[in-house]
């Protein structure tokens, strides 16, 4: 009986081990299906980032074509990683890429931060709108930076991926949600 109770740590730790395995075996959470995905884009009214800039609102969203919505921060170091990206890929023709500066005081920084950030890298956004209390990004599922969703030309969110933005997830992700912007 002694030598049974031994063998329940192993047991214990080789079940852990196993349900590891499986969660981790789901894949990267970038590409865990979200549950806004096939719903119109969560109603919102955000403030420019600064006097340079455009804010943006729900209402926006919808109007016969797709936009891309990216939400990032100046202190956010996979943000600089995918920014090389963003620049690309709203250079491109018809497409549309607004910006949500997420939070910039959680560490300290200010909306001139994002837009020393955004000199600094170029800027893609043709708006960029201010969520500073992180209200929005709740409402839109938002749960670190960088997280980019394609909305429809009827306002329905295609596309959620949560991570930088490389070129092979725009080739595989983003500008097929594009073409096939109706649903």
């Amino acid at each position: 009986m002694k030598q049974a109770i031994f063998l329940v740590p192993i047991f214990v730790c080789v079940v852990l081990l196993a349900g590891l395995y499986v969660f981790l075996g789901q894949g990267p959470p970038s590409v865990l299906p979200s549950p806004l995905v096939g719903r119109p884009a969560p109603d919102f009214n955000l403030p420019p980032l600064d006097a340079d800039a455009e804010g943006f609102s729900r209402g926006e969203l919808g109007n016969g074509k797709p936009i891309i919505v990216n939400f990032f921060a100046s202190w956010c170091a996979p943000c600089r990683i995918e920014h090389p990206t963003l620049q690309a890929l709203s250079a491109q023709k018809d497409v549309i890429v607004y910006g949500v500066d997420y939070k910039e005081s959680l560490y300290g920084k200010t909306a001139k931060d994002a837009r020393d950030f955004l000199t600094e890298l170029g800027n893609p956004y043709s708006k960029i709108a201010r969520d500073e209390d992180g209200r929005v990004s709740i409402d839109w599922g938002v749960t670190g930076v960088p997280e980019t969703f394609v909305i429809d030309g009827k306002g329905v969110i295609r596309v959620h991926y949560a991570g930088p933005l490389s070129p092979e997830v725009v080739q595989k992700l983003i500008l097929p949600a594009l073409k096939n912007e109706g649903g």
